[in-house]
């Protein structure tokens, strides 16, 4: 029975050492228990250190926006008053002032990027396109007038002019070497909201969104290789700064991709080693030297690849020649691959327009390209539009300037076809009376005054010393006659 006792004992003091044992060490590893629904087995969490410190290379987005919004302007559009509209025309309104416009003229706003000092500033050209006077508002608050020194349909930029020196401008960026995830940030003027910054990544490159007009009858060839990012773009961003963490340009902010117009995820930025050739090009020139390699292309795909018995899914493939054109001319065939532009891959036809818009008529460049899947290198001489290396002027424009207009001589199959026996034909319109009257391009003038005109010189006598009301009558390609009225 003494013996019992003792083990029994020694039961009890044993048990009660293994429990301050148990509560000693369980003070020196501290751990608490989470119970995700009553009946479940707990788990054990421990705390963990909050402590930490940021990254020294942490993303810093307040230099690059600092240095961004003092160099992007607000870029505000004024038109004419009937902008759009045509109206019908009131012999009596210039008399007693009886007018069929709104009493305020439309104005827009947009975005533009300093680029020099002195006061050149890119933005896109929809943003300027058809304006009878631009504004541009500094980020200080400075406002001047601004002069369009070009602009370029096909890459939807245009160059504008401030006089003024001194001014906070943005370096350019290479956008060859921006990358996909690369942190970016958008600059402008959305919903007139100026100086406003927005941050994400670049999405993609070399996004062809068909947003730009194509009509080769009228030189309209759209090099389209945005920049997609989700940086938050909206209306009033268009002609504005897309930069990176450095702060340097490296795209002009131009669309969104949205079903509501205003940003739902998707915005495209022309790459700025488009925009600076173009610029370059409108202060040399007044005129953007467009080359061309005279190619027909499109995608490779897996499908085109197994048709043609391509083994690599890599370039553009050619399929069609100009005649007489540049590839043609250095050797270049249907059915080629074309995999280089000099030392740039290229894999879709947005990337080869991209690099091919860097260059001017009459310049070489190397070519890579694959055939019968063996690879080979040309040398090409680009050319223009018109076939040939000549720099291509600025048309010479004949205008009346008070009419705003670019005319020329109707054809004696069109004066045919309209039944009628004499006209001048508008082909461009800027800023003046007929723009104002609500006239469009391509408008045959018949008539001013009731006087029949064929020429420029026919319409400057009757305009000559002119006051008051004017009459113009006429026809449009499509056979619908019309009648304007202005006053001078």
């Amino acid at each position: 029975m003494k013996k019992l006792a003792t083990v029994f004992l020694t039961a009890i003091l044993g048990g009660a050492t293994a429990l301050s044992l148990n509560y000693y060490f369980d003070k020196k590893n501290v751990t608490t228990e989470i119970r995700t629904d009553i009946g479940q087995a707990s788990q054990p969490v421990k705390y963990v250190s909050v402590n930490s410190s940021v990254p020294e290379n942490a993303i810093d987005f307040t230099i690059a926006a600092e240095q961004s919004v003092h160099s992007v302007v607000n870029v505000k559009t004024t038109y004419p008053l009937n902008y759009g509209n045509q109206y019908l025309y009131d012999p009596f309104r210039d008399f007693f002032g009886r007018s069929q416009r709104p009493q305020e003229a439309p104005t827009s706003t947009g975005s533009g990027v300093i680029i020099s000092q002195d006061g050149y500033i890119v933005t896109n050209n929809h943003v300027v396109a058809d304006a009878d006077k631009i504004e541009i508002t500094l980020n200080d608050k400075r406002t001047y007038s601004a002069e369009v020194i070009g602009k370029d349909p096909t890459t939807d930029l245009a160059l504008l002019k401030i006089k003024e020196t001194n001014l906070p401008f943005m370096t350019y960026g290479n956008s060859d070497n921006v990358k996909v995830g690369e942190w970016v940030l958008a600059v402008g003027n959305p919903f007139n909201l100026t100086s406003t910054v927005t941050a994400g990544i670049i999405s993609a490159k070399g996004r062809n969104i068909n947003i730009i007009g194509n009509d080769p009858s009228k030189g309209l060839n759209p090099i389209e290789s945005f920049l997609q990012t989700d940086a938050a773009v909206n209306p009033g961003n268009s002609g504005g700064a897309l930069v990176n963490t450095k702060g340097e340009l490296i795209g002009i902010n131009s669309a969104i991709a949205s079903n509501t117009g205003s940003y739902t995820g998707y915005s495209f930025a022309i790459p700025v080693n488009i925009a600076r050739k173009v610029v370059a090009d409108l202060v040399e020139f007044g005129e953007v030297q467009r080359a061309f390699i005279g190619v027909s292309i499109r995608d490779l795909d897996a499908k085109l690849a197994k048709e043609k018995n391509i083994n690599e899914i890599k370039g553009v493939f050619v399929n069609g020649l100009t005649a007489g054109g540049s590839a043609e001319e250095a050797g270049i065939k249907e059915g080629d691959v074309i995999t280089k532009i000099a030392d740039v891959n290229v894999n879709n036809v947005p990337e080869l327009q991209e690099q091919i818009s860097r260059y001017r008529p009459g310049d070489k460049v190397n070519v890579t390209l694959k055939r019968n899947n063996q690879e080979k290198m040309l040398a090409i001489v680009l050319k223009n539009k018109n076939g040939n290396t000549d720099v291509v002027e600025k048309p010479k424009i004949e205008v009346v300037s008070a009419l705003g207009a670019v005319f020329e001589q109707v054809s004696e199959k069109e004066l045919q076809k309209l039944n009628i026996d004499n006209g001048l034909k508008i082909t461009k319109l800027g800023a003046g009376k007929l723009l104002n009257a609500g006239i469009k391009e391509g408008f045959i003038i018949t008539s001013v005054d009731k006087k029949k005109v064929a020429t420029i010189e026919d319409i400057k006598s009757v305009l000559e010393n002119k006051k008051g009301g004017v009459l113009i009558e006429g026809v449009y390609p499509n056979g619908m006659r019309a009648y304007y009225g202005f006053g001078l």
